[in-house]
């Protein structure tokens, strides 16, 4: 029986190794809900959040500085927005996959921070132990969420929420120092008229003592000082009598005080080292977020949002101006409205329908100078901009007989823009050459085409290609001579080249936390016909380049 016993730490459960294999989708701008500035960076997308991650993961990987998530607790107690009572097993296999993604996008020097509470905050650290590895575990930050005790409480009455924080690379990440306080600034003062300007009187004595730091100090008036008990001065008596000719000892204004070091503010850090307790005084509380939501919302507050002060805290520490920061929980939007008031880019992502109900209109309000949260803090006035996407669906569907077609809802640009993804190739349709539609090196390209491939065709295609270029040709059909034809181009038939490689058909991968609005609409196209005759008005050719109804294929925050 011991040998079956695995000498590594993990925590199981029910499903676990069995992660779906998504389909990269691709981004459509609906540009009737985008706002602001055109040559926005900013993010805002309606969908599926696994799906999404996966559809960001091609320009993004690596590229995001800061996440916050503050997904489904898992109560047991259905909020509004969310059904939040989920069985552990489903609940560890709706995070598992998306932290995973998640970790994927973020910066070298990037940090996650998730925001949740005891029921499943134990879970939640060991499984993120396993993806971001132990090692890169921050801080687990204890934020109270309340200010008074709830005495209809059965046990103990809940008044604090986990933040875990996690670096890609905790040997590189550093975070910032919180800014000085004024009531902090005023512990620094100069009653000696020091030149060096304001200092603090800072303990002299160290918890652990040393030997070569135990003696006994004769004061200015004659009065002999030794370390409190079981302590020792954190100085040696060389550098003692230093201090003391540099005038940094501070035996108080009768020069009978015990000795205490100066600490000058010109030679502090910049800031304050951030600590692991968040008081509502520093960070706010549960109730100053519903206040903040009901006045976003005239009255209709969301469920569960966060103050616009904690997220300042956390992107503060986290964040300089302009990094990217992205939130796939987005729920009531607190996250990417502090950081658009703070200067960041942001990606938010949201599945429910509230993403225009509360995500679009707040966000509005934000770039039209809303005062309220931070606003005053920060100075913000208003300005900026998003743009609002929506993921296709998907790209094949089951018909009536059990076969994979190609959905109507894809145009030539989109079923493109979507091989080049499935394929790993960018999406970047090249002005002269129409078959260099995607590009996956300096000298390597895809065409997709719903053309049937003729031994002609081919040839003019070849003729045209430089020395050294290869090429990957996704058609409909083929004729068999063009197989093999040329070293330097591979051609290969769709959708029977997709089949197998993901799991199409699937549009919400929530678990229950929401259901997505269904599309009675959707249609599907047969793609099996392999009539040579037949030419699909979906051919992306040189003089065919369709456009996607004023909309746009997704574009990177960092173009």
């Amino acid at each position: 029986m011991a040998n079956n016993i695995s000498h590594k730490l993990e925590l199981t459960w029910v499903g676990k190794g069995e992660e779906p294999k998504l389909e990269p989708r691709i981004l459509i701008e609906n540009p009737d809900y985008s706002y602001g500035e055109n040559d926005t960076p900013n993010l805002l997308i309606h969908g599926d959040n696994l799906l999404a991650l996966k559809a960001l993961e091609q320009d993004y990987a690596g590229r995001v500085k800061c996440i916050y998530i503050d997904p489904p607790y898992n109560t047991g107690n259905a909020f509004e927005h969310y059904d939040d009572g989920l069985e552990h097993s489903q609940w560890l296999n709706l995070m598992y996959p998306r932290i995973k993604l998640l970790r994927n996008l973020l910066s070298e020097d990037g940090s996650i921070w998730i925001s949740i509470d005891d029921d499943e905050s134990h879970y939640l650290k060991v499984l993120c132990d396993e993806v971001f590895g132990r090692g890169n575990f921050v801080a687990n930050i204890v934020w109270q969420k309340k200010y008074g005790p709830a005495n209809d409480a059965k046990w103990f009455s809940d008044s604090h929420d986990h933040i875990l924080v996690y670096a890609k690379n905790k040997s590189i990440w550093r975070p910032n120092l919180i800014p000085r306080t004024e009531e902090q600034l005023r512990d620094y003062k100069n009653p000696d008229n020091d030149p060096r300007g304001p200092w603090r009187a800072s303990d002299l004595s160290a918890k652990t003592p040393s030997e070569s730091c135990m003696y006994s100090i004769k004061g200015p008036t004659g009065l002999d000082f030794s370390p409190p008990p079981t302590r020792s001065w954190i100085v040696s008596r060389e550098r003692f009598n230093e201090l003391i000719t540099d005038n940094r000892i501070w035996w108080g204004t009768s020069k009978t005080g015990r000795p205490m070091m100066k600490k000058f503010l010109s030679e502090v850090k910049g800031g304050i080292t951030p600590e692991t307790w968040w008081s509502r005084d520093v960070a706010a509380d549960n109730k100053i977020a519903k206040y903040e939501s009901k006045k976003i919302y005239n009255g209709d507050s969301f469920a569960t949002p966060k103050p616009e002060k904690l997220l300042e805290r956390i992107l503060m520490i986290a964040t300089n101006s302009g990094d990217a920061i992205l939130d796939s929980f987005l729920g009531s939007a607190t996250a990417i409205a502090v950081a658009h008031k703070m200067g960041r880019k942001w990606i938010g992502i949201e599945l429910g329908n509230h993403a225009y109900t509360h995500c679009y209109p707040r966000m509005q309000k934000v770039i039209d100078g809303e005062q309220g949260g931070i606003s005053k803090s920060v100075d913000w006035k208003g300005g900026g901009g998003f743009k609002f996407y929506t993921l296709t669906p998907s790209l094949l569907n089951q018909d009536g007989y059990g076969n994979w077609v190609i959905s109507k809802d894809y145009n030539a640009d989109m079923l493109a823009a979507a091989m080049a993804k499935h394929e790993g190739f960018r999406y970047q349709p090249d002005g002269q050459a129409y078959w260099k539609q995607g590009q996956s090196s300096e000298k390597d390209y895809l065409y997709t085409t719903t053309l049937f491939i003729t031994v002609e065709m081919l040839d003019r295609i070849h003729d045209e290609m430089r020395q050294q270029e290869s090429l990957l040709i996704c058609c409909k059909a083929f004729q068999p001579e063009c197989e093999n034809r040329y070293a330097n181009i591979s051609i290969k038939k769709i959708p029977h080249v997709l089949l197998g490689k993901c799991e199409f058909g699937k549009d919400d991968y929530s678990l229950n936390i929401i259901n997505l609005p269904e599309d009675e609409d959707r249609n599907e196209t047969e793609f099996a016909n392999e009539d040579p005759e037949v030419v699909e008005d979906m051919d992306v050719s040189k003089n065919n380049l369709k456009s996607v109804k004023s909309r746009t294929i997704q574009q990177s925050l960092f173009d």
